[in-house]
């Protein structure tokens, strides 16, 4: 493999280029109109134009992608996340003109791009499942029958997509109709497919996710969880690794059980099995990512591997070089995605130049970066910048190390995320793991904020503030 096309964009277009450039193989970047001059651009060794801004003349734009491959002897094509990741059309495409991608089979992202075919391809692994039907269910009678058995609140759930799109909660009996139709119009209006089934909701749940590797010889590892409970939208804005809840025995437990998983999809490449924890430590699958991880660094911090190499490796038809016993957990490593929204407006996005663009350095503080001071942010994609992620000995220096980066961190011109991702690591319930896929909704509070931080105050100030006001000993030894 010498050449390598990057179907994507931003931050993780940067990163992907860095692991290229560091085997050795000739990076290859895609542009719209709007990214002409964007960082990944400049990155590469080569740079070819898609068209116009939005994704769907650009990005989204298969035949252009495949003609550039063709047009310049390009081996393999690395999609990213988003965009055609987990697009089995493309993939299928792509071995069509024996263009390699670095990823899983079309029939592996088919089985887990439905929720319903993963539910019915692991359902012989002993595989814990939510309670709820495992097959598609359109007649609204039927399906209140089925939530009045498995117990209110329900959830109703499109069986195609994500991101919590055709996803609707019901706590009593005379809402269900109503909101399943919502689910089902939301469904078949995000992802042309109106199918939806019906979970049992899980109280105080949390996110956790297990990250597999897999090769073409049967080798199959998992590498360790991520604690994803942290989420806007039912989107994850906070991830660590390892969950700071986690035994030994339950890790070893969803490891195995994610690794059925990737069996049952004949899983090849990094993969992510992603689970729902109940406050009884009982964990139940949800779904299977087809592609790398917003989240990789975290994974790769505490693990000292490349996750991306290791895809470039499996797609070259290498073994794996380890086996899960070789696999251990170095430290703790927290990271923040860090948006251009306004997490004072209900993280809308923020759309400007970056008039000032500063990043934090030292050890233990990687940044996954994607813009430069001056760039414009594009209206036409998702507005993440970049991921902070920072590495210590102990989740308390990795706290610690993550509130300094913050400081550090200078953006003018635009509103960020990062006041609300120092609010995240100063508060008692994050910091004492007490925590679930609640945590905004029961916590941040934009007015009560707004009141604590002024114009003047910087993040540090704020976070004095923050110690002083909870009279925590235990939280104060944390951040001083």
């Amino acid at each position: 493999m010498e050449k390598v096309l990057v179907a994507n964009r931003g931050e993780i277009a940067c990163r992907v280029i860095r692991t290229l450039k560091k085997m050795g193989i000739t990076s290859v970047a895609v542009y719209s109109d709007a990214d002409e001059h964007a960082l990944h651009v400049k990155m590469a060794d080569e740079a070819y134009h898609l068209g116009p801004s939005p994704s769907n003349e650009s990005y989204l734009r298969q035949d252009k992608l495949i003609k550039i491959c063709l047009d310049h002897n390009i081996d393999a094509v690395h999609p990213g996340y988003g965009f055609l990741s987990e697009n089995s059309v493309f993939a299928l495409k792509l071995q069509e003109n024996n263009i390699k991608l670095i990823g899983p089979s079309a029939f592996s992202m088919d089985i887990m791009g439905d929720k319903l075919s993963a539910k019915d391809a692991v359902k012989d692994f002993g595989i814990p499942m939510v309670p709820g039907t495992d097959y598609a269910i359109s007649d609204i009678e039927s399906a209140r029958e089925i939530a009045r058995k498995v117990g209110y609140p329900v959830l109703v759930k499109a069986s195609a997509g994500g991101g919590g799109k055709g996803m609707k909660l019901v706590t009593k009996d005379e809402e269900f109709a109503d909101q399943m139709q919502l689910a089902i119009n939301e469904a078949t209006s995000s992802f042309g497919n109106g199918a939806v089934f019906i979970e049992k909701f899980v109280t105080s749940p949390r996110h956790i996710e297990i990250q597999v590797l897999a090769d073409s010889f049967g080798n199959t590892v998992y590498l360790f969880e991520r604690e994803c409970s942290i989420q806007r939208r039912h989107q994850k804005v906070v991830e660590e690794a390892p969950s700071i809840i986690l035994t030994p025995e339950i890790r070893k437990a969803m490891g195995e059980a994610a690794v059925n998983v990737a069996k049952a999809a004949k899983y090849e490449g990094a993969g992510t099995v992603e689970f729902l924890m109940d406050n009884k430590m009982n964990f139940y699958f949800l779904e299977m990512n087809t592609r790398l991880q917003v989240e990789h660094p975290v994974t790769e911090m505490i693990t000292g591997l490349d996750l991306v190499e290791q895809q470039i490796k499996i797609a070259m038809g290498e073994k794996l070089a380890f086996t899960q016993e070789d696999l251990k957990i170095n430290g703790h490593a927290i990271e923040l995605r860090v948006y251009a929204e306004d997490p004072y407006e209900n993280f809308v996005p923020s759309i400007n130049i970056l008039e000032k663009y500063r990043l934090p350095e030292g050890e233990g503080i990687r940044v996954d970066n994607g813009y430069r001071e001056g760039d414009q942010v594009p209206i036409y994609y998702d507005p993440m910048l970049a991921k902070l992620t920072v590495h210590a000995t102990t989740r308390k220096a990795a706290l610690k190390k993550m509130l300094s980066a913050i400081g550090q961190y200078e953006i003018e011109g635009i509103a960020s995320t990062l006041d609300f991702g120092a609010f995240v690591m100063a508060h008692p319930d994050f910091i004492s793991g007490n925590f679930d896929t609640n945590f905004v909704n029961k916590n941040w509070n934009p007015d009560e904020i707004k009141e604590i931080i002024n114009d003047d105050a910087t993040v540090a100030a704020w976070i004095a503030k923050t110690l002083m006001a909870e009279n925590d000993q235990k939280l104060r030894s944390v951040i001083i």
